[in-house]
């Protein structure tokens, strides 16, 4: 509350100069205060603190042998290097004369511009992309609620091949580096594998096979 108090002024005699009132004013701040702590208050309870942020990485199950390489369907590896290099190949892993016959495995090079990982990622995901493409779509017709569009789309990602249908099952992507490889290079892969619609993936051991051919490919 404001005060103000008056007094003083006027002469001391009936001819004596008059002289002007001085006012004297007092603010009581105790509801500013009041106020200032309810809101400060309001704000600690009601905020929400900034939490850190970390990227989930899933690692397969570890197993004693690490010279054989996990066969997956409908895969690509990445291996990454120094100088921002990362080589990929498709499928699984032959060495040369392997048991099954089948042709080496040999390295193709790409970089993470856009005609490169990005693309490429989108190419091998196609199929993916167009049935999440669509489940967006039904959901922008209201056709189907956002709970079911997220269920839908985590079972495209994550689909295994139909034979009667003839639908390949979702792309796996497993992502390899050697010991001259920056993390960095690691989060950008994977920030395009999120980007593109990619629900399977993994980071794994390097097979010395693999590190032979990487070698031989950097030469």
């Amino acid at each position: 509350m404001a005060e103000v108090n008056t007094g003083g002024g006027g002469g001391g005699g009936k001819h004596a100069k008059k002289r002007a009132k001085r006012s004297s004013t007092r603010i009581d701040m105790t509801p500013m205060v009041d106020l200032a702590f309810l809101l400060l208050t309001f704000f600690v309870l009601t905020s929400t603190f900034s939490k850190p942020k970390v990227m989930e990485i899933p690692f397969p199950k570890d197993t004693d042998d690490h010279t054989k390489d996990t066969k997956v369907n409908n895969a690509i590896t990445f291996i990454l290097t120094k100088d921002d290099g990362i080589y990929y190949y498709n499928g699984q892993f032959y060495p040369p004369e392997n048991k099954e016959g089948k042709p080496p495995t040999t390295l193709s090079k790409t970089n993470f511009g856009a005609e490169g990982l990005h693309k490429l990622l989108l190419d091998r995901n196609k199929e993916t992309i167009d049935i999440i493409n669509g489940l967006q779509q039904k959901r922008m017709n209201k056709e189907i609620a956002d709970t079911t569009y997220q269920r839908l789309a985590m079972k495209a990602q994550g689909r295994a091949a139909d034979p009667a249908t003839g639908q390949k099952a979702a792309l796996t992507v497993l992502i390899k580096t050697d010991d001259q490889a920056v993390y960095k290079n690691v989060v950008d892969l994977i920030d395009e594998i999120k980007i593109t619609n990619i629900g399977i993936y993994a980071v794994v051991d390097m097979m010395p096979k693999e590190l032979e051919l990487l070698n031989a490919a950097n030469k």
